[in-house]
């Protein structure tokens, strides 16, 4: 979301200051975000909606600082978390929080039950590696994880069922299952207390017609202005005692501007939060 707005560090300092005026108490910082990346991963990142920029060559431990704003989670890939877990480790900690976070697999095939049990496995070992380190393993859902493995039985099933709550918990983002057609209530409720961390974001049609047909695309939306139950989706969030709200938009922000668009969710979020 901030990739575009990072892109040095005056531009960055006055983005951090502009989130803490809005009244937000820190951030949710990527991996692939706060550090020099591949010409690959940018085009990946790009095309995905959520640019890099050139927030890798940046300090974001001063920036963060100097913003007074803290860092909820790390998140990564579970590949560079099983090659390098002290390291990840250390990094989380330098930034002063707990929580590491596996922003989803890379090609991968959430209709395979064996290669899905077998994600479960490898995050039941690197959760166990992270909590003899005093940090906690979560795992942040899209909307592949909706697949079927076979009839009746799904690939959010198999990690819910197939993981140690003792070592893996949950960071669930309702606007991807929404997008996937899911009662994400009803997933959120199934989770419980393995909920940590929720993704909120919603989701609706910014029209910017005339159109040839009378069909509008759905993408992210500030909150509020869209279609989802977020009152609803807040209140399971808060009985399962969530640690956190993490606001995210892909893209589609209001007037092209990611800090004007999370400026605009603030005063969902104040009101209720």
């Amino acid at each position: 979301m901030l990739g575009t707005v990072t892109g040095s560090e005056a531009a960055a300092r006055t983005t951090l200051q502009r989130i803490k005026a809005a009244g937000y108490d820190g951030l949710e910082l990527n991996r692939f975000m706060i550090h020099p990346s591949s010409l690959m991963i940018r085009m990946m990142t790009r095309a995905a909606g959520m640019p890099t920029g050139k927030g890798g060559n940046l300090d974001w431990k001063k920036l963060m600082r100097e913003a007074d704003l803290s860092v909820i989670s790390l998140h990564t890939d579970l590949g560079s978390l099983e090659r390098e877990a002290d390291a990840i480790a250390q990094e989380a900690k330098d930034f002063g929080t707990d929580t590491v976070v596996i922003t989803g697999m890379y090609r991968f095939d959430y209709g395979d039950e064996k290669a899905v049990r077998d994600l479960a496995a490898r995050l039941n070992k690197t959760g166990e590696v992270l909590k003899k380190m005093g940090l906690f393993l979560l795992y942040h859902n899209h909307n592949v994880e909706l697949l079927q493995v076979k009839p009746g039985l799904r690939a959010y099933d198999l990690l819910l069922s197939e993981t140690d709550p003792g070592c893996v918990s949950f960071e669930f983002d309702s606007y991807w299952f929404t997008d996937g057609g899911a009662d994400a209530k009803d997933w959120m409720r199934r989770l419980g207390s393995r909920m940590k961390l929720w993704h909120i974001t919603d989701r609706g049609c910014r029209q910017k017609g005339p159109y040839m047909t009378p069909i509008l695309k759905q993408d992210s939306m500030e909150l509020g202005t869209g279609n989802m139950d977020l009152d609803g989706l807040l209140a399971v969030a808060l009985q399962n005692g969530v640690q956190g709200v993490v606001l995210e938009s892909h893209k589609n922000w209001i007037d092209k501007d990611p800090v004007k668009s999370l400026e605009l969710s603030a005063k969902w979020l104040k009101e209720r939060c």
